[in-house]
Parts: C-alpha cells; sequence; structure tokens
C-alpha cells in the first residue's frame, strides 16, 4: 500500500475489530506498516477509523481513550504526595483530576527563572501562530491574540533546566517535546477554547506527524501574576486555573477526540499582563 491508500470497507471494518478485541494500538499499527502502510499515515488511519467509530455509536458511553492505548506523560501520584521531587527542587501538587486528566503544579519555577524566561523572550515577541491543519503549515488566527515565539531545545540554560525538571515530573523524556514556547497577552488578549491536539481528518495532520507523532499532552507554566483575569478554561468539565507565578498546569490526552475532554482556552486578561510558557509533548521524538 501507498501514502495515498483509501481506507476500505474492510480496513475499517478490520480496525475495528482488533481494537474492540483488546489488541493493543501498538500491535494494530505493526501490522499495518507489515502490510506496506506508510507510518504517518498508518496512525492517521487508525485515529480517523476509531474517531468516526465511537462517533456514529449514538450516546455509547465508550470513549476513544479506553479503545486507543498509548503510552503518555504521567506524574508519579500512585501515592497521592504533597510534592516530588524533580532532582533541583521540590514541585508541589496543588490539584488533580482524572478525567480530564489535569494535574496543576506549585513551585516549578523560581522568580528569578520566570524573570529570565520573559526577558530573554522579550526581543523576539511576534504575533503568535496557530498549527494550520489542512496543510501542516501555520497561520494567524482570531482566536489567540497574543504575542510569543519558541526557544530551541536547551538554547538557553533557563530553558535546559526547566526541561529536564518537566523530563522528570512528567516521566517523558526530553527528546519527545516541542520547544518551549513563550506567550504575552495584553489587557483583553485571549486564547478562545481548542484542543492542543492535531485533528486527524484534516489532510495536513500526516505531514505533521513526521516530527514527532501526535500530541499527548501540554504543560502550561505561569510566568507572572496577572492583575485580574488570565486563567486557564477548561470549559467542559467547568474548571478554570488561576494564573500564579511558577506554578503550571499539565493535561494529557489519549487519543485526539474530544471524549478526552482536554478542551481548554486561556481567558481574557482583564488588568495586567500575562506571560506564560507552554511546552507540548510529543508520542515519540520530535525533530
Amino acid at each position: 500500500m501507498t501514502a495515498s491508500q483509501p481506507i476500505t470497507p474492510e480496513l475499517r471494518a478490520w480496525i475495528i475489530e482488533q481494537a474492540t478485541a483488546g489488541v493493543s494500538a501498538e500491535n494494530v499499527f505493526k501490522a499495518m506498516c507489515d502490510a506496506g502502510w506508510n507510518e504517518d499515515v498508518a496512525e492517521s488511519a487508525m485515529e480517523k477509523v476509531l474517531t468516526e467509530h465511537l462517533q456514529n455509536l449514538h450516546g455509547a458511553d465508550t470513549e476513544i481513550t479506553t479503545i486507543i492505548q498509548r503510552p503518555l506523560p504521567e506524574p508519579k501520584l500512585g501515592d497521592a504526595p504533597g510534592s516530588i521531587n524533580v532532582g533541583d527542587r521540590d514541585v508541589n501538587v496543588l490539584l488533580t483530576m482524572k478525567h480530564p486528566r489535569v494535574v496543576v503544579f506549585g513551585n516549578l519555577l523560581s522568580d528569578d527563572e520566570c524573570d529570565a524566561i520573559i526577558n530573554a523572550a522579550r526581543p523576539r515577541m511576534k504575533r503568535s501562530l496557530t498549527v494550520e491543519t489542512k496543510t501542516g503549515g501555520e497561520e494567524v488566527n482570531a482566536d489567540r491574540t497574543s504575542d510569543g515565539m519558541f526557544f530551541q531545545r536547551e538554547e538557553i540554560p533557563v530553558v535546559a533546566t526547566l526541561e529536564r525538571r518537566i523530563a522528570r515530573l512528567l516521566n517523558w523524556p526530553e527528546n519527545h517535546g516541542e520547544g518551549l514556547q513563550v506567550l504575552h497577552y495584553q489587557p483583553g488578549a485571549e486564547y478562545k477554547p481548542h484542543y492542543d491536539y492535531f485533528d486527524p481528518t484534516q489532510p495536513g495532520t500526516p505531514t505533521i506527524l513526521k516530527r514527532g507523532g501526535q500530541r499527548v499532552g501540554t504543560l502550561v507554566i505561569y510566568l507572572n501574576n496577572p492583575e485580574a483575569g488570565g486563567g486557564t478554561s477548561f470549559p467542559d468539565v467547568g474548571v478554570e486555573v488561576a494564573p500564579r507565578r511558577g506554578n503550571a498546569v499539565f493535561f494529557s490526552y489519549a487519543a485526539p477526540d474530544p471524549s478526552t475532554k482536554t478542551l481548554h482556552g486561556g481567558s481574557p486578561v482583564v488588568r495586567g499582563e500575562k506571560w506564560i510558557a507552554t511546552k507540548w509533548l510529543r508520542e515519540s521524538e520530535f525533530k
């Protein structure tokens, strides 16, 4: 099969049969690649078929997260710790939710580290872009009214230190993360509710996935304290995380599907300004 191979009714039925029988996504993926599928197209086909299948169940309470099983970044919370040691500091655990998987952390960064990241990012800020899933490129999006920039991995010492902490905190390899993005929101600026995963039904998604596979988790780090507004909201569950300097909110998504309940947004800044750093985590090495 080639990268342009269509999803036939027979293939669709086979993917659903394997998944509902409990065959792991890894084994289904391997079987498709062994049959000649391009890796990116095989993954996209699996996600598209299973997403559509669940949407057609009309009210069934089965979730795609129970069908597609893949490793996920996850802090060690088995014994409900009050903090997690990440090598050079203890990061506090302030809140945990199972569905959606949301964890709020405190003391991830010091005040000096927050200032260092802001000062290094400030001269490079430009109007924020979003991924354009129809082509795999980037575009200005009216829903996102902030300025931003990206650091390369380990570009400066404070970023390298933060990336090591994140890897230990979330049990996820450093090279499975995109470069750290810093965002600046002025009064009135916001990012309307959206998902961070790449929509498998869009034609540009296979191109995006070539750099490291699907996104599986997000860590939003607050670098300052806005005077009012600027929280991170999760509309599906009625939760909003207040932006507090040095704190962070983590959420993961086992599949690129709304059943993960990871719809989220950056609420408008009412007074003051907001600085955040975002780390997106991929399922494989990001190149």
